[in-house]
């Protein structure tokens, strides 16, 4: 069972954590603005963003939050995130979060309807936490939640245990219309609440995704735009040319493009967010044996040349690292050595020593769209050094995110997000319910440590944390390769006075201006 950490630490770690909200205690607040339903906001015309991958279908559990613009568009959340971890009221025009990260209040605008004509009521808010928790890939997160509703306009989220990063949970539920979910039918077209509804007769799946402005949205005045034009660009040359000829207004862009972006008198928003590693998740060798031999995970780690990769792959915009925690969060060790070295030889004698000098088959699945293109080559050849045979599988369709996290494929590769309060780092990939932690298997360290981590002081709680990182590192659990920035290219005609994306991964739809 989880506890949560006490409120002396909480004023410690407030204003400098992404996620530390999560930890507040009594936490309440309400809409001010004053907005009202049907204040268009001002009559621009259309912002035409570029997209690195397509839509993975629209079921509203199923949606990340990395280039998660469609899924904004359509669908409406209680809370909303700022870049700091802060929640702000959104659907719901105020709210109160429980003493202990026990449960939270919300208490929901009038007259909200989803674009089908039903409610978006409490009720709603209920249907889709229960929903999520029986059909989420990430149903995990959402384990334990009880929802009552006193009134038509108020939802009672209590927790059966403390969640540290409540206030999270809450800002990622995105809400649909229960009679939508009802039918299960959510892969053919959304149904929301949200700023812009679906123009299906001007959107081609697969290519270009249509919207038009909810002028009935509470927040209207916040999305300037009457049209929201998305295009899938898988390939990046093509996402930098458009963006240079005016097709697209903004698009991600990597450090390939960078320079030319640049030059070209594009501005560029960037943040060293991510860690780019592979995930070794079958730490017990239950569906890879050899990955259950620490000196086969070992050997994995010392393949990889980490300073080449930064310099050569990422073009010196990364940094080597080897260790998956963000500098300056309480579980990042400063200095940290990195104790597997770049050294082909001594990764073969690992693989001799633990009786795979012949190698093995490892599957690790692939999403185009997601800056790993010229990653895989890398990872393929490397492991093949040691006689690992890597199979890439190429995941595609409504089910590919949740086929990635199912554990039928316990090798993922990804740029993930490090966070500034750690602690989530630990929950989403090393815990055994962690979403990305997709094996499931538990260890006792991990256990006992965050047990205490949940209980102590600032100062504790870090050095515990950095304990658990030590172990890790040493039990080869992740092969990171480098730190790296994310970097969004868009045109001077529109405006981003601020990206407000708590895993400061890119700008988020409402910052477009």
């Amino acid at each position: 069972m989880r506890r949560t950490t006490p409120s002396a630490r909480l004023a410690l770690t407030l204003t400098t954590s992404l996620t530390s909200l999560a930890l507040l205690s009594a936490c309440t607040s309400s809409d001010t603005t004053g907005s009202a339903a049907g204040s268009g906001g001002g009559a621009k015309g259309t912002l035409t963003l570029g997209m690195s991958q397509d839509i993975q279908g629209w079921d509203p559990t199923n949606q990340p939050t990395y280039q998660g613009w469609a899924a904004a568009a359509v669908y409406d959340t209680a809370v909303r995130c700022d870049a700091d971890g802060k929640p702000h009221p959104a659907a719901a025009r105020s709210f109160t979060f429980e003493p202990g990260n026990t449960g939270v209040t919300l208490r929901l605008r009038p007259g909200m309807k989803f674009s089908d004509g039903t409610p978006f009521d409490a009720a709603a808010v209920k249907a889709n936490v229960e929903y999520t928790q029986k059909n989420a890939a990430a149903a995990a997160r959402f384990a334990g939640w009880k929802v009552t509703t006193p009134d038509n306009l108020t939802a009672v989220i209590s927790l059966t245990a403390p969640n540290p990063l409540l206030t999270d949970r809450v800002c990622a539920l995105r809400i649909g219309s229960p009679k939508y979910l009802a039918a299960g039918k959510t892969n053919k077209a959304p149904v929301g609440s949200g700023p812009y509804t679906l123009d299906a007769k001007a959107t081609t799946n697969g290519s270009t995704y249509s919207f038009v402005k909810n002028d009935a949205y509470w927040g209207a005045k916040d999305f300037p735009y009457q049209k929201l034009v998305i295009k899938v660009l898988t390939n990046e040359t093509a996402a930098i040319n458009a963006l240079k000829t005016g097709q697209i207004d903004g698009s991600l862009i990597t450090q390939a493009t960078y320079d030319q972006a640049k030059s070209s008198g594009l501005k560029i928003w960037s943040k060293k967010s991510q860690v780019t590693r592979l995930l070794i998740t079958d730490h017990l060798g239950k569906k890879v044996p050899a990955l259950g031999n620490l000196d086969v995970r070992r050997a994995m780690n010392m393949v990889f040349d980490k300073d080449a990769i930064a310099k050569n792959l990422y073009r010196g915009l990364a940094e080597p690292t080897a260790q998956i925690f963000r500098p300056g969060s309480a579980a990042y060790i400063d200095g940290l050595k990195d104790p597997y070295p770049y050294d082909v030889q001594a990764a073969k004698a690992l693989m001799k020593k633990a009786g795979y000098a012949n190698g093995f088959t490892l599957e690790i699945p692939y999403l185009q769209g997601q800056n790993l293109e010229a990653l895989m080559p890398v990872i393929k050849q490397q492991l093949g050094l040691l006689d690992i045979k890597v199979k890439q599988v190429t995941l595609s369709g409504p089910n590919a995110i949740g086929d990635l996290l199912s554990g039928k494929y316990p090798v993922p590769v990804w740029q993930l997000g490090n966070y500034a309060n750690s602690e989530q780092d630990i929950i989403d990939y090393i815990l055994s319910d962690g979403i990305w932690n997709v094996m499931h298997q538990k260890d006792a360290k991990v256990d006992a440590l965050w047990s205490k981590i949940l209980t102590e002081d600032a100062a504790q709680s870090a050095k515990d944390q950095q304990e658990l990182n030590r172990y890790v590192v040493d039990q080869a659990w992740f092969v990171p390769m480098a730190e790296t920035s994310t970097f969004y290219a868009y045109s001077s005609k529109i405006s981003v006075p601020a990206a407000t994306d708590p895993s400061g991964l890119h700008p988020m739809l409402w910052d477009f201006k």
